[in-house]
């Protein structure tokens, strides 16, 4: 093979939480590495909410999501990767030999011995708001997610949606902006429940089962005022605002991944507890994986991670131990932690 055709023992496919955990650990367990992702840069869906706080990893305090992206860039680049931005993998075709090629949008070609799968719900499009002409106010203040608090302070803030991210956006602009109003379709709202709580005791306000129906603006430019419907009664209320955040929700496109011969559900791919899909050297770890005690956190992708690149050392070598040994013991860090001024020489 040409250098353009090296075969690696194992090539990731998505650049997310589970896949960045994933190129660590296979490092960790000496095997020679690529990461492949659609996106310019690595962090997966994590990239459409930068300011938004992450709770529930273990062993990190509160973390803006960026900064996390940053802490798991870093660790994922621990023992040198190759790392591939900005292609798509469209094909996966097993060789005679039991190994992979994987072709890109672009047409060039990865050889791998086994596939891990850390494409989350696929390629993720946010899911604009459905009114007409809506999409000329997005380079004014209509958004579709939060980059930074900062531009929001003191505005009359409306929220639209229910799930995770507008619950909390709607607790992070809370103290930011004059007042926040949050619309939802439903009585219900599927975010976290000590964080809906939260946002109902503050001076959050409330707004359910309404949808947004109309945009104003006197000069075309700004929203001005919304029109808000009730689901039920169809009553409507106008408010006056300075910015509108919308957040439906993300629409997924496996694409190609749907004719790669997986056993798949209409958002998952089906595996077993080792992380082992239906073809043999392929496996998956984290939101793309349905199994019995699929546990749908970021802790629970980074146990995914390991699981699954875990199995695929024992395909690669029947022989080799079926973990790592914890990195108190682990050789491969020794130098490392001498690099760092962590062990006495």
């Amino acid at each position: 093979m040409s250098n353009q055709q090296e075969l690696f023992d194992v090539t990731i496919i998505g650049g997310g939480p589970a896949g960045m955990y994933t190129a660590f650990y296979s490092g960790l367990r000496d095997l020679k590495t690529k990461l492949i992702d659609v996106n310019p840069e690595l962090g997966g869906k994590m990239l459409f909410y930068p300011e938004k706080i992450i709770w529930d990893v273990g062993g990190v305090t509160p973390i803006q999501c960026r900064q996390l992206i940053d802490r798991l860039k870093l660790q994922a680049l621990t023992f040198d990767p190759a790392i591939v931005l900005g292609e798509q993998v469209v094909s996966m075709d097993r060789q005679e030999d039991g190994t992979y090629m994987l072709t890109t949008a672009a047409g060039n070609k990865h050889w791998t011995r086994t596939v891990i799968l850390a494409i989350g719900y696929g390629i993720r499009k946010l899911a604009k708001l459905e009114i007409e002409g809506a999409d000329r106010y997005e380079i004014s203040n209509l958004h579709y997610t939060v980059q930074e608090l900062e531009p929001f302070r003191s505005k009359n803030v409306l929220i639209s949606g229910g799930g995770d991210s507008a619950v909390d956006w709607a607790n992070a602009l809370e103290p930011v902006a004059a007042q926040v109003t949050v619309v939802h379709r439903r009585e219900e709202f599927g975010g976290h429940e000590k964080n809906i709580a939260l946002m109902k005791a503050s001076s959050v306000r409330v707004c359910t089962p309404f949808t947004v129906s109309q945009l104003h603006s006197s000069g075309g430019k700004r929203i001005e005022e919304v029109t808000i419907c009730h689901t039920e009664t169809g009553n409507t209320e106008r408010l006056v605002v300075d910015a509108v955040i919308v957040n439906h929700g993300m629409r997924s496109d496996f694409g190609p991944v749907r004719d790669w011969g997986l056993d798949m559900g209409e958002r998952n791919v089906n595996v077993s507890e080792k992380l082992e899909t239906n073809l043999p050297g392929v496996f998956a770890a984290g939101d793309f994986v349905n199994y019995g005690s699929k546990v749908r956190l970021i802790a629970g992708t980074f146990t995914d991670a390991v699981l699954a690149l875990n199995s695929a050392k024992l395909y690669l070598d029947p022989e080799a131990p079926k973990t790592a040994y914890v990195s108190t013991h682990n050789e491969r860090f020794k130098e490392k932690n001498k690099a760092l001024g962590l062990l006495k020489s």
